[in-house]
């Protein structure tokens, strides 16, 4: 493949320009207060948080909190809605076994792989600068990256091996680390990605593919202004049932401009802060009250994507089916109901009451055919149908059964 490298475009600032320093520290001090003070320890804001932020900037509860540092894990603990996050103990060692077989003696075996897809020379490995990136903290780390970066030599191979970037995105830093950064002979970048889920047959799971290919546009953004960014990422997975690696290249095209233009829809998070009741913070050891006053104080936008993505999702997702928000049934299902917003307003919808207020929706004439194919399909099977007026009389997530388990 010939080098087609992306154009350099400004990164995603947030909506406002850039703080003063005293500014800046007077955001860093109020995200301190909203963790529970100074000497809570920080999450650090990655970029698999980003991604997610990506495809849902609308949420305020998850940006408010992820910039912050806040240990949503451990929130959803203390509110009683704990979610199953992170990876088994048995597949961290695997992921961690098998990176670090790709990367032995000086990741030549990454070289030749990037080679083999790219259609460039492989390098004598004797060949490949491979700097030391270790300093002290992340902010040493990622000026040891972007130094690295800078004196890459021209004309040969340079091979950094979990390189630190940083990306100012709605008034917060976030530390970003690729699995690894190859600069070409003619100082183009490719971003590698290695991932513990099998490559079958030649394919892998597409879900899994899309969220590589979310994180590998974040790591772009992040390297605009250091190095022009080639526009294919490199995955590499282990083949079949084996720890050999196998390899495929990323499309970042889109993804980068879809990335970066949710990552600017974000609002900032001194917008938002500012919004909150005085004293409010979301230390997990707080009164169980408290805390649950303090996360509701945020709005959020729940959709089912979220249960991968969002420690939180599970009470989200308890508030929205309690509101009997529409979306708690997914985006698809909200966008084709239009104007109307709760199950209730559907049900009145599809209930045939002219009088009813949702009846003037646009989607209520197709709701109620809908209703009506359903109810001819229940007579014909001899099942007795309740009409949608008398489900309508039941509160979404109070005394309706629920089935779904968790």
């Amino acid at each position: 493949m010939t080098c087609s490298p992306l154009p350099k475009q400004t990164p995603p600032q947030g909506t406002a320009p850039a703080t003063s320093p005293d500014g800046r520290q007077a955001t860093v001090q109020r995200l301190a207060e909203l963790r529970g003070g100074p000497d809570v320890p920080q999450r650090p804001l990655d970029a698999r948080a980003l991604a997610a932020l990506a495809a849902n900037p609308g949420c305020r509860r998850r940006a408010l909190l992820d910039g912050a540092g806040v240990d949503k894990g451990a929130v959803a603990q203390a509110l009683g809605s704990p979610a199953p996050f992170g990876q088994s103990q048995f597949a961290l060692i695997r992921g961690n076994a098998f990176e670090a077989r790709v990367k032995a003696d000086g990741g030549e075996v990454l070289l030749a792989l990037l080679c083999e897809h790219t259609g460039a020379a492989r390098p004598d490995p004797a060949e490949v600068t491979v700097p030391q990136l270790t300093a002290d903290g992340p902010a040493g780390r990622a000026y040891r990256t972007r130094q690295a970066l800078a004196e890459a030599p021209e004309g040969g191979w340079t091979l950094l091996d979990h390189p630190l970037l940083s990306l100012e995105v709605a008034g917060s830093t976030a530390y970003l680390e690729p699995d690894a950064l190859a600069v070409h002979p003619d100082g183009t970048v490719s971003i590698i990605e290695i991932k513990s889920f099998p490559i079958l047959d030649g394919s892998a799971d597409p879900v899994k593919v899309g969220a590589a290919a979310r994180q590998a546009a974040v790591y772009a953004l992040a390297l605009e202004g250091l190095r022009t960014v080639r526009e294919s990422a490199l995955l590499v997975c282990p083949k079949d049932f084996s720890n050999l690696p196998a390899a495929g290249l990323l499309q970042l095209r889109k993804q980068i401009a879809a990335t970066r233009r949710q990552l600017r829809r974000l609002t900032r998070l001194e917008e938002i802060a500012a919004e909150l009741p005085e004293g409010v913070h979301f230390a997990p050891d707080q009164e169980p009250g408290r805390l649950t006053a303090a996360v509701e104080s945020v709005p959020a936008a729940y959709a089912p994507e979220c249960l991968s993505t969002c420690e939180l999702a599970f009470h989200c997702r308890d508030r929205a089916r309690g509101a009997g928000d529409v979306v708690a049934l997914g985006r698809s299902v909200r966008g084709e109901l239009g104007g109307l917003e709760t199950v209730t307003d559907v049900l009145s919808a599809a209930s045939g009451d002219p009088e009813s207020p949702a009846a003037q929706d646009p989607a209520a004439a197709v709701l109620r055919r809908a209703a009506a194919l359903r109810a001819e399909a229940l007579e014909a099977a001899g099942v007795c149908a309740a009409p949608p007026a008398a489900r309508a009389a039941v509160t979404p997530g109070t005394s309706a059964p629920r089935t779904e388990a968790r």
